[in-house]
């Protein structure tokens, strides 16, 4: 059956359409994105405005748009941290409905992060043995570890890509202060819950997925996108420690022109950067890869998980 995946996060509304059957790998057949940055669109109050809530309904109307023509039996929505944390929530998700016909499910953190977990075992297998899952969002840092295909734990952080560019680096390029500070918050708010993982030993491989870990993977040297999902693409944190400072001092205009980074992430990636090297640093990793998989394939995989055989 053909299946629509709609991710509204806190960057992009991503529509991924994939051919999948039980018990077979999920085929891409159509990918159709907007950028829309929910984040940046709360008003002070937390509230996502009239604008935004417009802006976000034209941007679902287009998607279900592609989703028919496409061929797409059926739509899986969902919304993580920007919907989940806004604080008119619930008259949002209502007014999406009343408009679009789409009944958009909010996933907790957690949720997201056991999604993000059952995809990586999925593509890793079982011969990877222990796994640690990071992932880094726009709004959110969610991090799995497990040896089976439900992590043992995991945990949700409000230490995303875009709201800590919004909220600690106003510059361009930011202040050598302002990026001190935010180091600093980050590392804090991750050892808080460190000890919640390393008490069940240390895992047998480590892994990352989103946009943020695998522009990172490339600019360190990683395979290009247009190589192929089965290339290996590794980060060090050797190597993440040197890119640092570099993206410190970088403009937004100059990180745009760095390899496989996108215009509209460069703004983030120096934030996406201090999250990821405190992670591997308090975490004891030297090396992680980069998995094609993540949230939208865990939602996918799930669907089919809950479908009668036959």
């Amino acid at each position: 059956m053909r299946l629509g995946v709609l991710d509204v996060g806190s960057n992009t509304v991503h529509l991924l359409v994939v051919d999948a059957h039980p018990g077979a790998r999920p085929l891409p057949a159509h990918s159709h994105k907007a950028e829309l940055r929910l984040a940046e669109l709360l008003d002070e109050d937390g509230a996502i405005g009239e604008h935004g809530v417009d802006r976000l309904i034209a941007t679902i109307s287009d998607a279900l748009q592609a989703a028919e023509d496409k061929g797409v039996e059926a739509v899986l929505p969902f919304a993580t941290s920007a919907v989940r944390e806004a604080t008119n929530a619930e008259a949002v998700i209502a007014r999406v409905t009343e408009e679009t016909g789409v009944d958009l499910a909010v996933l907790t953190g957690d949720e997201e992060a056991r999604l993000t977990f059952l995809a990586a075992r999925r593509w890793f297998g079982w011969s990877a043995g222990r796994l640690l899952v990071l992932d880094i969002g726009g709004g959110s840092l969610e991090i799995a570890y497990g040896l089976d295909e439900e992590p043992d734990r995991e945990a949700s952080l409000p230490l995303g890509a875009g709201r800590l560019t919004g909220s600690w680096l106003p510059g361009d390029p930011p202040e050598p202060t302002d990026v001190k500070a935010l180091r600093r918050h980050i590392r804090a708010e991750i050892a808080r819950i460190v000890h919640e993982f390393t008490r069940f030993g240390p895992p047998d491989h480590v892994v990352a997925t989103s946009k943020t870990f695998k522009q990172l993977a490339r600019i360190a040297g990683a395979a290009r996108s247009a190589e192929g999902l089965y290339v290996e693409r590794v980060l060090t944190r050797k190597a993440l420690e040197e890119w640092v400072p570099r993206l410190s001092a970088m403009t937004v205009e100059e990180r745009s022109e760095l390899p496989g980074v996108s215009e509209g992430r460069a703004s983030q990636l120096l934030a996406g950067a201090l999250v990821a090297e405190a992670a591997m640093d308090l975490f004891g990793v030297e090396e992680l890869e980069i998995c094609p998989w993540a949230l939208r394939e865990g939602v996918i995989l799930r669907r089919l998980d809950h479908l009668p055989p036959g």
